[in-house]
């Protein structure tokens, strides 16, 4: 069993723990973030990043990694990340690094170009923070590629929670004005902010997704079985087609140094 690092709470190491179990089936059931990684990967191609030192933070599986090699041929992209079972399943494993950014970030022996990171800052202690370390982190004229959800993602779950009198389960997530006022206005060279909403016939199959990449683990109390049959019966359904839905809010950052 894996000891607490100092510092660590029992819910961090229950994140990794998740992302560890998750890794066998992650590609499969993590259609959202493929396709973040890929808008992402595709608003880089559009700037002039400089070739060099480039590595993904919070790597998982490689999504992000693989598309910016993909769409910047000969540039090779490093992978760091907490979970050892979700680095084994990347596609090429001669540039990864285990690493638990809760520690901030590895020592490196040059300041690296290019930092990139999708669905990963959001589930570290004090989100802003280290948006500023990874910020400082990079080279003169290096580039931070950002995604990540915000506040004001899963609507329909906090509108069910309030009409059934339960707390809302949802990982607390940071604004998108507090992540920009983290870093200097002259450093943004992109902010968007884009709208994802899933479906499914049942409020358990629109949330297991989140449980099948490892997503489900939440610092809130959870709830009980008798409190989720609640929440069920509350979850907005809109009249056309009877499917419930949950609405992610995206952010995506391009900063320059």
């Amino acid at each position: 069993m894996m000891e607490l690092a100092p510092g660590e709470t029992p819910w961090r190491h229950q994140v990794l723990q998740r992302f560890d179990r998750a890794a066998p089936q992650y590609v499969e059931h993590a259609g959202l973030q493929r396709a973040v990684a890929w808008r992402l990967a595709g608003l880089c191609r559009r700037r002039p990043l400089p070739r060099g030192r480039w590595l993904d933070l919070g790597a998982g599986t490689g999504m992000l990694a693989d598309a910016l090699e993909t769409l910047h041929p000969g540039q090779s992209v490093g992978r760091l990340d907490g979970s050892e079972a979700m680095l084994a399943r990347q596609r090429q494993r001669h540039d990864t690094q285990r690493w638990d950014l809760q520690q901030g970030l590895p020592p490196w022996p040059e300041r690296p170009q290019v930092l990139a990171s999708s669905f990963c800052l959001h589930w570290l202690d004090d989100p802003c923070l280290r948006l500023q370390q990874w910020y400082e982190a990079l080279a003169p004229a290096g580039w931070l590629a950002l995604a990540l959800p915000v506040r004001g993602s899963f609507r329909q779950w906090h509108q069910a929670a309030r009409a059934a009198g339960q707390s809302c389960t949802a990982l607390p997530l940071p604004t998108a004005t507090s992540l920009l006022e983290a870093v200097p206005a002259r450093a943004v060279r992109h902010q968007s902010l884009h709208r994802f909403t899933t479906q499914a016939r049942s409020m358990a199959a629109l949330l297991r997704p989140m449980r099948r990449v490892g997503a489900g683990s939440t610092p809130v109390q959870p709830l009980g079985v008798r409190a989720w049959r609640q929440l069920g019966r509350h979850w907005p359904v809109p009249e056309s087609d009877g499917r419930v839905r949950l609405t992610w809010m995206i952010q995506i950052l391009l900063l320059q140094r």
